[in-house]
This record gives C-alpha cells, sequence and structure tokens, in this order.
C-alpha cells in the first residue's frame, strides 16, 4: 500500500512539474514569438515533458505531451488563438513534435527504469552479501541461531522474528519432533503468538509457508539436503517480489550454516565422547597396574601373618607390618588421585585461597608420604626469606606430596631430595618458585613435555601415573606453570610456581 501511494505521488509530482514548465517557457517566449521559427519552440517544450519524465514516469510525459501539443498550436501556429492549422507545414511540424515528445519520454522512461533494476539488484547483491557475510563467522550453534534473527530483524523490520528448530530427536531421525524457538529478535511475543507458532504440535513435517493462517506474517522453511532444519517465521512484515526472493536465498544460505554448525557439534560430542573413553581405558590400565602391585604385596604380607604368624620371629613381624603399612599409604595415595583426576576432569575443582609460610607447606606435604618417603631423605633449602604463598594449601600441598612421591620412587633409596624455594617477578605480581631435585636417572630432553601427561612413562619403563599430570592441573589453576629444568645434568628437578602474597614475608 506504501509502495502505491508513493507510485500516485511521483506521478502527480511530474505531471505538475511538466505542466508548471510548460507555462514558464510560454511565459518566456510568447512576447517574442513574431521572432521564432515554428521549430523552436517545438525544441523547447520537450524539456518540460522530459522533466515530468524523469520525476514521475511515462504517465506525465504523455500528459505533457498532450499539454504541449496544444500550447504549441494554439500560442505559436497561426492563426493564433485557435485549434485549426491553415499551413501543411505547420502540421508537419505538430505531428513531428508529438512523435519526438513521445519517443523521448518512452526512451527516458525505459532508461530511468533499467537504472533502477540496476540499482535494486545492487542493492539485493549487497543485502544478500551482508546476510552471507553474517553466516561466514566460526560461530557455535546458539551464536549463529541469534546471528541469523538478529540479520533478519535488521534487514527486513519485521516487529519480531523466530527461528524455530526441530527438537533433538530429529537428529535421530524422527520425523515427527516438535519445534521449539531457538532464537528469536525484535519486539517481545505475546503467548497466543507463541502458542500459534507451534500449533498443532508443530512438526517438522509441516515446514513451509503457513498458507496465510496468519496476517502479515511470513515462514521460510530452512531445509538442508532434502532434510528440514527449521523454520524461519517473521511477523507483520509487508515484502516485496524481489524480498522474498532474497529472503528465500538466504534462508537456503542460513540452513546450510545451521546444518553445518550442527554437524560440528556432533563432531566435537564424537571427539569428546573418544576423549573420555581413551580416559578411560588409560585409568583402567592405571587400576590393573598400580593397583596390583600394592594390593599383592599386602595380601602376601598378611596371607604370610597368618601361616605363620605364631613361629615368625619379631623382626620378620615388624618387617612385614611395616610393608603392610607402606603398600596401604601407597594404595591409599593412589586412591586420592583417582579421586582428584575426576574432579579435575568433571570441572568440579575449586580454590580457597589463603597465606601460609612455605615451611608449613613443605610440612603438610611431608605429613602426608611420611610412610613413603622418609624425612631423612628431604633436605629443604633456607624459606627464611621468602614471602607468604597465597594458595589453595590442600592442593599445592599435593602437589609437593605428588613431586616427592615421584622422586622418591624413582631414586636410588638412599638418595636425597632436595626442595629449594625462590622469590620471583611475575607478569601480574609476585611468584615463588619452588623445585624438586632427585638424583634418579633423569628424564629425556624429549620426554620433559609428555611426562606430565597422564600415565606417560620413565626412562626405563617406569611409569609416571597420575601423580605428574594432577600436579600440572592444581599448579595452572593457581595460575601458575610447572617444567622439567633442561639444566640439570643427573637427576631430575621438577619447578613449579605459585602466586605469593605481597605483604609480608614469612618471617618478618
Amino acid at each position: 500500500m506504501q509502495a502505491t501511494n508513493g507510485s500516485y505521488r511521483r506521478v502527480a509530482v511530474g505531471t505538475i512539474v511538466a505542466l508548471v514548465g510548460l507555462a514558464a517557457f510560454l511565459f518566456l517566449m510568447l512576447p517574442v514569438r513574431s521572432h521564432l521559427t515554428i521549430a523552436v519552440p517545438a525544441l523547447v517544450f520537450v524539456v518540460p515533458v522530459i522533466l515530468g519524465v524523469v520525476v514521475g514516469g511515462f504517465v506525465p510525459g504523455a500528459v505533457g505531451a498532450v499539454a504541449g501539443f496544444l500550447v504549441y498550436d494554439i500560442f505559436f501556429l497561426p492563426p493564433y488563438g485557435t485549434l485549426s492549422i491553415r499551413a501543411a507545414q505547420d502540421w508537419i511540424a505538430l505531428v513531428v513534435y508529438v512523435v519526438v515528445v513521445l519517443i523521448v519520454a518512452r526512451v527516458v522512461t525505459n532508461l530511468q527504469a533499467a537504472r533502477q533494476e540496476a540499482n535494486r539488484r545492487e542493492e539485493d547483491a549487497n543485502r544478500l552479501f551482508e546476510l552471507s557475510q553474517a553466516l561466514i563467522g566460526d560461530f557455535t550453534l546458539p551464536q549463529l541461531l541469534e546471528q541469523i534473527v538478529a540479520t533478519v530483524q535488521a534487514l527486513f523490520a519485521p516487529r519480531w522474528t523466530v527461528l524455530l528448530l526441530p527438537e533433538a530427536s530429529a537428529a535421530l531421525g524422527v520425523e515427527d519432533s516438535e519445534l521449539s524457538v531457538a532464537a528469536r529478535a525484535g519486539q517481545p511475543i505475546t503467548a497466543e503468538e507463541l502458542e500459534s507458532l507451534i500449533a498443532g504440535g508443530g512438526q517438522t513435517r509441516s515446514l513451509g509457508l503457513p498458507g496465510g493462517v496468519v496476517p502479515s506474517r511470513v515462514a521460510v522453511a530452512l531445509v538442508a539436503s532434502n532434510r528440514p532444519v527449521g523454520l524461519l517465521v517473521l511477523q507483520e512484515v509487508r515484502l516485496a517480489r524481489q524480498d522474498r526472493a532474497l529472503l528465500g536465498t538466504f534462508a537456503n544460505q542460513a540452513a546450510l550454516a545451521v546444518e553445518r554448525a550442527q554437524l560440528q557439534d556432533q563432531v566435537l560430542r564424537s571427539r569428546l565422547l573418544e576423549e573420555i573413553d581413551r580416559w578411560r581405558r588409560a585409568m583402567m590400565g592405571a587400576v590393573s597396574h598400580d593397583l596390583r602391585t600394592p594390593l599383592a604385596s599386602v595380601k602376601t604380607a598378611v596371607s604370610s601373618l597368618r601361616r605363620d604368624g605364631d613361629s615368625m620371629g619379631a623382626e620378620d613381624r615388624a618387617d612385614l607390618l611395616e610393608l603392610i603399612e607402606l603398600q596401604s599409604d601407597r594404595l591409599a595415595r593412589l586412591v586420592t588421585n583417582l579421586l582428584d583426576m575426576t574432579r579435575i576432569e568433571s570441572g568440579a575443582l575449586s580454590l580457597r585461597y589463603s597465606p601460609i609460610p612455605l615451611d608449613e607447606l613443605v610440612g603438610e606435604a611431608l605429613d602426608a608420604v611420611s610412610g613413603l618417603v622418609p624425612p631423612t631423605r628431604v633436605v629443604v633449602g633456607d624459606t627464611a626469606d621468602l614471602p607468604l604463598v597465597e594458595i589453595d594449601h590442600l592442593l599445592i600441598a599435593q602437589v609437593l606430596a605428588n613431586l616427592l612421591e615421584n622422586a622418591a620412587r624413582l631414586a636410588p633409596e638412599e638418595s636425597l631430595i632436595h626442595i629449594d624455594a625462590r622469590a620471583v617477578a611475575g607478569a601480574s605480581g609476585p611468584l615463588v618458585e619452588i623445585s624438586v631435585a632427585d638424583e634418579g636417572p633423569g628424564i629425556d630432553a624429549d620426554r620433559r613435555e609428555q611426562v606430565f601427561e597422564m600415565f606417560s612413562s620413565h626412562r626405563g619403563g617406569d611409569r609416571a601415573g597420575l601423580g605428574l599430570t594432577i600436579a600440572k592441573a592444581f599448579v595452572e589453576a593457581h595460575g601458575g606453570s610447572i617444567w622439567i629444568d633442561p639444566h640439570v645434568v643427573n637427576g631430575a628437578r621438577v619447578v613449579f610456581t605459585v602466586p605469593g602474597a605481597a605483604q609480608v614475608p614469612a618471617h618478618a
């Protein structure tokens, strides 16, 4: 309706321009008509007709041609003031004027229509380019859906735009899966409108144009690979023929983009399932390897005590009891590591920061591995001038305990384990760098990153288990980093950083 009113308005304005132009030229030429040839008015009266055509199209040109014919005949062809014509050459001039004016009007109209069509096609191409650009980015599926409705809302300006998608069962091949609102843009949707969107069960098999059920509502099905992907609904919008074609083209591209995003989600889920499966296999490997040895040792010791306990000497009995205690501690540490790994994988790890002196942290770690690492093997460097560490001390004590256990297990039985620390400057504040060094076989240069992966192996085939993997996760959760010192020639030196408290030193 607005387009029709605008067309009528242009015709009226063009007609007025043509008539006013004819009147103006008549006013200028009438006083000097005796000095003009009959060809001059004919040429001059073409100008206002062309102006009318440019403004309002061919109809004002035709009206201007008729008006020009009358003005030319009455005022410039003898006898003046009448419609009668005496000379044959005057008839020829008048006919030529009308023919020329109509031809020029038609040519100008066609050129103007061609230019308007070219401008419209250019505008459509630009709009389609904008729509296509909106689908190119690396979006997740929810982001892509929001981008689609926002773009449609901005370009076509309906009251609201809604994108309906089938439920998850559609991906499993269920044809009667219901539609649900996945994204919306524009003004709020009333409850009645929302109900009408999914009326009749909202089946994916009924995707398509609603056939005028709701006035001024346009629905376009999103179909990719001959499969319904979704339904795009625009409320209270009037679309011209070219706008409908543009919206349909965009709907096809949007369907492909949605299908691509859904496939990417499926690929990510498949990769996640593969990773979980790999993690489970690795976990089973740890259970079969790391649990079997201490369990076998405990079972053997208990069986020996039950069978030969009465005839066994006190020293032998004490050795077996010590073995049971040692292997029980190792089992407890392994179970703790497994539980910690489960917390890390599930994202349930939370930090509770508190300042603590480094010597207290080392004491907690030594208490945790007292049955596995004799205190006499551990040498702690001077920590008197170090700042407090701002950490979750339970987690970082676990890191130190895991490093101590690994060092004690891999190094010679009577060798020493050194714990040292120093304050360093970090990008976001002070840090404390803590290191645990042993006199074992060391770690090959090409495996210094792999040892922090789950169930990697050291030189000689001994397994690192979960200890270093958990240590890396706990340290990085504090914003720190952990690495193997590449400059150590004998043994291995594991270094990690934790936040330091800036306010006071540990022993002020």
